[in-house]
């Protein structure tokens, strides 16, 4: 697959992520979720995390900057070259990340949520 196609399909898979992920939080905010709605927003979110850093990767591998090697990279070049803003929250995003997908630990859950 060339580049150019790599990064584009990525990107609509990341909007149609990202839209699953709104509604999973407004509904969070609305009533509340149980346990298994609740996994499945940590899940969500995981997921639209990863086709996000991995958007940013294959973006810059299609503009001849490959030397990203994991989220933290893509995230300092998106914010360097003014693709993403708020880099605070993605750092954060990172952690929370890190959190869920190595630990289910209700009170962790509870605390990102």
């Amino acid at each position: 697959m060339n580049e150019e196609l790599r990064w584009q399909q990525r990107f609509e898979n990341y909007k149609k992520a990202f839209i699953q992920f709104q509604t999973a939080v407004r509904q969070y905010k609305e009533r509340g979720l149980n346990d298994l709605e609740k996994q499945g927003l940590i899940q969500t979110f995981e997921y639209t995390f990863e086709l996000a850093w991995n958007l940013l990767r294959d973006y810059f591998i299609y503009q001849g900057i490959p030397e990203i090697r994991g989220s933290r990279d893509a995230i300092r070049l998106g914010l360097k070259y003014g693709i993403i803003e708020n880099g605070e929250i993605w750092f954060q995003m990172i952690s929370a990340r890190n959190l869920t997908v190595h630990t289910y630990n209700e009170k962790i859950i509870e605390e990102l949520l």
